[in-house]
């Protein structure tokens, strides 16, 4: 998978960025729990969309 790395909004460099499956899981779980508290956007995938639970309480 391509890694864009950028600093201060400018571009520096693309790397290739080699994960087992284990880390990518890894990677995913810290990834949505970095932006739960981000509403997500319209067309997020499955993981990033609210579960509702009964009692009116939210958890992404």
């Amino acid at each position: 998978m391509p890694l864009h790395i950028s600093q201060g909004g400018q571009h520096r460099a693309i790397a290739d960025l080699e994960l087992t499956p284990a880390e990518a899981e890894q990677l995913h779980a810290a990834l949505c729990y970095a932006l739960g508290e981000q509403p997500p956007p319209p067309d997020a995938p499955e993981c990033r969309q609210p579960v509702h639970y009964s009692g009116g309480r939210q958890r992404y």
